[in-house]
């Protein structure tokens, strides 16, 4: 099967949704003879800060010599981005010969009375067929949604559970409150495994450790308490925590040292579990690390910064930013959210660090809240806003309006910042940086 053709196939498998479970998962990887079970994992979930701790964890682990996997969504580049080994993306020729294997075993599945598998099982299950054929010697996996029921839980050889910190989202579906959304997540510990939190509320951390209790499992944290912050700049950032003094990482942000400390402390664990990483891997895998569209430093002058704040968490933590590297100045702002997120309420955050805000549609279009209404709410809460009917457009618009001396936020919804990256940078970056 050619690239093109195994594209094709996904993008047909998406138009059927997607279906929480693992009965149509469990079913497909047993026609490809569970590849999973041959491999060994570090398991992330949470709100915000998964895919930044996966970077950290993941690079550190490539320094010390071992063959990493790296499974994530959404991704902001391009579609590749989301096999990775040792930072590598997947090649087109590899996706067209491990697409067709997991379609030949989907039919397979099928014909035997099992469920249908959705495009994100389908892409698992490929994750998990190409990390075993290639060897890997780890892979650090990214829950795509919420923890119980997602696809990614059907793995059993888990050496590490790790906690991004734990916040109101996809409220409905994994609950309604803050407690059944940490429960939901919950579900990925597994028995004897070690689990890891970044900071968290209390009712959180709560729920986190009875859980690791009920399991069998030993229970650590991040301690934020204990970051001394040496320096913090739009390209980096350095610090100490505990015995790792003036340790230096590339992305910014005061929520990257959180992450950064909680990819430490997973680390850490996976030494006494026999793991061979040494203090040189540990500070050049997280100094290397780089993560797409998280308060990322897009363009210097004009300042141009891409952030993918898509929920009420992640804005209260771009506004502490906001107040960090830009006291005392209002931002031009571009702007696009999904309609089922609580965008009245991040606004409402927002809006007194902006001075104007161009709202885009974004591309998925059934889910993006539109750009007309998203202005008239910016504008009732007294931002200046107007319209822009193509990022390219928007970015032209808040380039001549910011001039020299005015910072530029394209924020929101992660799903249009890779075209915001590729506009302002051309074809350069599959790193991120």
């Amino acid at each position: 099967m050619l690239y093109e053709e195994a594209r094709v196939y996904l993008d047909q498998v998406s138009k059927y949704g997607s279906v929480l479970g693992l009965e149509s998962i469990k079913g497909l990887l047993e026609e490809l003879e569970n590849p999973q079970n041959d491999l060994t994992f570090i398991h992330i979930a949470g709100t915000n800060g998964k895919g930044s701790i996966l970077a950290y964890i993941s690079g550190i682990l490539t320094e010390a010599g071992y063959r990493t996997g790296r499974y994530i969504s959404p991704t902001v580049m391009e579609y590749l981005e989301r096999f990775q080994i040792d930072g590598k993306y997947m090649s087109e020729d590899e996706l067209g010969a491990i697409i067709e294997k997991v379609k030949n075993a989907a039919r397979r599945s099928i014909e035997k009375g099992n469920p249908s598998p959705t495009v994100f099982e389908i892409e698992t299950a490929a994750a998990f067929l190409y990390f075993k054929e290639k060897a890997c010697d780890i892979v650090v996996l990214e829950a795509g949604f919420g923890g119980l029921l997602d696809a990614t839980n059907i793995i059993k050889n888990t050496k590490v559970c790790v906690f991004a910190s734990i916040s109101m989202d996809h409220m409905g579906i994994l609950g309604d409150t803050l407690e059944e959304i940490t429960k939901n997540k919950t579900g990925i510990i597994k028995t004897g495994a070690d689990v890891i939190s970044a900071p968290q509320r209390e009712e959180v951390f709560t729920i986190l450790k009875a859980k690791a209790d009920e399991k069998e499992c030993c229970f650590f944290s991040a301690e934020p308490e204990n970051i001394i912050i040496h320096e913090e700049t739009l390209e980096g950032q350095s610090f100490s925590y505990k015995q790792y003094k003036n340790v230096e990482i590339s992305l910014s942000g005061r929520h990257q040292l959180e992450n950064a400390v909680t990819a430490i402390e997973a680390i850490e664990r996976l030494q006494r579990c026999g793991y061979k990483i040494g203090d040189r891997a540990i500070r050049k895998g997280l100094k290397n690390a780089s993560w797409p569209g998280r308060f990322m430093l897009v363009n210097k002058e004009p300042v141009i910064i891409a952030d993918g704040a898509h929920n009420v968490d992640a804005v209260k933590r771009l506004t502490e930013n906001i107040r960090t590297y830009f006291p005392d100045k209002k931002i031009i702002g571009i702007l696009g959210v999904f309609k089922d997120k609580e965008y009245e309420k991040m606004i409402e955050i927002i809006a007194p660090y902006f001075k104007y805000i161009y709202a885009i549609e974004l591309p998925n279009k059934e889910r993006s809240l539109a750009k007309e209404k998203l202005s008239e709410v910016l504008k009732a809460y007294h931002v200046n806003s107007e319209t822009a009917g193509s990022v390219q457009e928007a970015l032209e618009k808040a380039k001549g309006r910011a001039g020299d001396r005015e910072e530029i936020l394209a924020f929101g919804s992660l799903s249009y910042l890779g075209e915001v990256i590729r506009l302002t940078r051309g074809k350069e970056g599959k790193d991120g940086r």
